[in-house]
């Protein structure tokens, strides 16, 4: 008698755009982990915020389909690309506002959608959507950072206040569409918070309450979580992708060393333009001094590229614009995740003011610095017993990235002996954590 192979079916939700290469490589790992967990044959679905963008990215999911809710700005952003308008004009702020209210439309036809479908009809809104949610054994919550409202470290002004809003309702709504079908929900590692809002806290909370359980990948946003009075199972462990393993391929090798990898990066519309200019001279004058203390050859990383003022690569080019020793750097842009990991995996000293690039970094053993805008960076390298290689992003002066830069290149044997011991315990952590989580509803190896 042939034997019948059960198919497990997961979606996972909460996926936000790819051109920020630390969410490739968080969805990746969800995915990849997933299906090594997994015993039996699995079928993964994804809604994401970033249909085309998941696609190019090409992960075995069965898959790739649009939220349930467009978030405003993501589509404000995509159609301002196209017509070539700045994100600080007039015109974005009205495509903002139309995508805000054909949000509270869709809002509505999702909750149609619900009852629609409930009493045995067909939706002509994002059918497939709902169908994979509603036949699907698991829903799992992207690792990322899904509920909060800013970082911890950065002011909050009315753009960033309505974008989060809207982010934050977007993610609620699909946790209570599973939760309406009798789908169970799990959180994979997030961080969680700040809330500076009654808002914020309330759809947060609304949104974890309704999880069988939740991993957070910080203490400070596991206290956040407690706070919230959340009674969900929750477990503590590390950044999902520390997991991440690029595909054995040629890449192009880095020679000249020794090498600093630069991965800098701020959030535009929070900061003010005196301080974006302030943190492109600062880190300037640090590369400038590293170069001629250590003879140091640059290459900047570019991690988000998002076509807007601002972004990783603008910043590099205005960064090596400024600096004296431009003949010992330049900008590499990868697009490609796998190579972008296999190219930093070769640098002898990282330094990176976004989270993900330290962490694909720090997996391969490299010493890293972070510059920290929020408690997610700073969780993380305490994890790493790396605090002293931090900095905060409004207190990186060129003195003070140069001196970090003294002892991290001082401590680079020591940093990598301590990371070939501790990442791997980490990651361990990190998959029998996933593993308990997802036990009670699939069968695992």
């Amino acid at each position: 008698m042939q034997e019948i192979l059960l198919v497990t079916r997961i979606h996972i939700i909460h996926v936000g755009n790819m051109n920020n290469k630390g969410t490739q490589a968080l969805v990746s790992s969800d995915v990849f982990t997933l299906k090594d967990i997994i015993r039996n044959d699995v079928s993964i679905s994804i809604s994401t915020t970033d249909v085309e963008g998941l696609r190019k990215l090409g992960l075995p999911s069965t898959t790739v389909l649009p939220t349930l809710i467009d978030v405003p700005y993501e589509e404000a952003d995509q159609l301002s690309k196209r017509l070539g308008i700045s994100r600080n004009s007039v015109k974005y702020k009205i495509l903002a506002i139309v995508a805000l209210f054909l949000m509270s439309i869709q809002t509505l036809m999702t909750f149609l959608s619900v009852g629609l479908i409930k009493i045995g009809l067909k939706t002509p809104y994002r059918q497939e959507v709902f169908d994979r949610i509603r036949e699907s054994d698991l829903v799992v919550s992207c690792s990322d950072e899904n509920f909060k409202e800013t970082a911890s470290l950065l002011p909050l002004n009315i753009y960033w206040i309505f974008t989060w809003w809207s982010m934050l309702f977007e993610r609620t709504i699909e946790v209570l569409v599973a939760k309406s079908f009798s789908r169970p929900v799990v959180m994979f590692p997030n961080s969680v918070g700040p809330f500076r809002t009654w808002v914020g806290r309330f759809l947060s909370k609304l949104a974890l309450s309704n999880c069988s359980s939740v991993i957070i990948r910080d203490p400070i946003s596991y206290h956040v979580v407690e706070s919230l009075g959340i009674e969900s199972q929750k477990f503590l462990t590390s950044d999902m992708a520390l997991l991440f393993k690029p595909e054995s391929r040629t890449v192009q090798e880095i020679t000249n060393h020794p090498i600093m990898g630069v991965c800098p990066g701020i959030y535009s519309l929070s900061i003010p333009k005196q301080q974006i200019e302030k943190y492109i001279a600062e880190h300037a004058i640090a590369l400038d001094a590293a170069i001629e203390k250590y003879g140091f050859h640059v290459i900047f990383l570019p991690h988000y590229i998002s076509g807007f003022a601002y972004d990783d690569l603008e910043i590099s080019e205005l960064i090596l614009k400024s600096m004296k020793h431009q003949e010992k750097a330049r900008i590499l842009r990868i697009d490609d995740l796998d190579e972008f990991k296999l190219l930093i995996n070769q640098v002898d000293l990282v330094i990176s003011s976004k989270m993900h690039p330290a962490v694909l970094a720090v997996s391969g053993n490299v010493p890293s610095i972070a510059i920290v805008y929020d408690h997610k960076q700073t969780g993380f390298f305490s994890d790493l017993g790396m605090s002293e290689f931090t900095v905060r992003l409004q207190e990186a002066t060129g003195s003070q990235l140069l001196s970090r830069i003294d002892s991290a290149w001082l401590e680079r044997e020591n940093i990598k002996k301590s990371l070939g011991n501790l990442v791997p315990e980490l990651q361990e952590t990190i998959r029998k954590t996933v593993k308990t989580v997802i036990e009670p509803f699939v069968k695992c190896n």
